[in-house]
């Protein structure tokens, strides 16, 4: 349906879409948030890989597909590599890739095939300087599988293999640094986004088609049915994520550090606003609060000093 000329005026995002109705998602999955955004921004001149993960069920199986553009189903531990080599063949055959009228070639992957099983592939995307973009969505867990533990699950949380009971044995390692690794191999561009402000994500979107070499964006999404969540909840808790600076949004360009939002000025809400709304923390002691509310504090002011210092 055609949009009022006056409605589209109003819009922040773009009307057109080219993530279609009918794909398999959970209610308030946050991945298919952010597939919905990145399709918007780059449409059908996109060509995603995507290894086994929840959003190789969202896109439907074979012969439909959710998206309104060519998708490589590939292995677990494969999409930096096979950025690489969708990225080699279109230019040996004359395509353009990346830039205005380009081809947009995204690797989209969870925190378990991207900070665990795809970690290699993804520093020889890096270290090859492909002309790409890799997206790591981020849920914190293995969610397609049952909910097991990723090494980017936090401090804290319950999943079914760190479960609770009569004795909780609960994640006891803080979430790994993903972003931290990839700007340690000093990328093009660099950033953290979160499906809660879309606008601040297709801003950076726009900015990684345009720069040459390879991109990678940390997306911060929701799982409420991994989170033991409402599925109501997905932007509130997205939002509080960033608001209390447990996921502060930045970007690494050229090397420089800048912090989008919460202001630096500003202190972050409470991270127990973050925690009440989830049922995978609910065996989480006081003490186990101050734990991960001290590491994430202890982040963030390391993040505001590498603003200054490389901003």
């Amino acid at each position: 349906m055609e949009l009022p000329a006056d409605v589209k005026k109003r819009l922040t995002l773009p009307a057109e879409e080219h993530f279609y109705a009918g794909h398999t998602a959970c209610q308030g999955c946050g991945a298919a948030l952010g597939l919905r955004y990145v399709l918007k921004v780059y449409g059908n001149k996109t060509i995603f890989t995507i290894p086994a993960c929840c959003s190789t069920i969202i896109a439907g199986p074979w012969p439909y597909s959710a998206f309104n553009a060519p998708l490589f189903h590939t292995a677990f531990e494969t999409t930096g590599a096979v950025i690489g080599g969708i990225e080699a063949a279109l230019k040996a055959k004359g395509y353009k890739v990346k830039g205005e009228d380009g081809i947009m070639v995204v690797g989209w992957a969870g925190d378990g095939g991207t900070a665990d099983i795809g970690l290699q592939a993804l520093s020889g995307f890096l270290e090859r300087g492909h002309d790409g973009l890799y997206i790591m969505y981020d849920n914190e867990a293995y969610m397609n599988t049952g909910i097991q533990r990723s090494s980017s699950t936090p401090y804290g949380a319950w999943t079914t293999n760190t479960p609770g009971g009569k004795k909780h044995f609960l994640e006891r390692k803080p979430k790994k640094k993903v972003i931290d690794i990839v700007i340690a191999h000093k990328p093009a561009y660099a950033a953290t986004a979160s499906v809660a402000y879309p606008e601040d994500f297709m801003r950076k979107l726009k900015k990684a088609k345009t720069i040459k070499g390879p991109s990678f964006i940390q997306l911060f999404a929701p799982c409420p049915t991994g989170w033991r969540a409402p599925t109501d909840k997905t932007i509130e808790l997205a939002r509080l994520a960033v608001q209390t600076a447990y996921f502060p949004l930045f970007e690494y360009e050229n090397g420089k550090y800048k912090i989008n939002m919460p202001s630096p000025s500003k202190e972050p809400k409470s991270l127990e606003d973050f925690i009440k709304l989830q049922g995978r923390f609910k065996y989480m002691t006081k003490e186990d609060i101050q734990v991960l509310q001290e590491w994430v504090l202890s982040e963030w002011e390391e993040l505001k000093k590498k603003a200054e210092i490389f901003g």
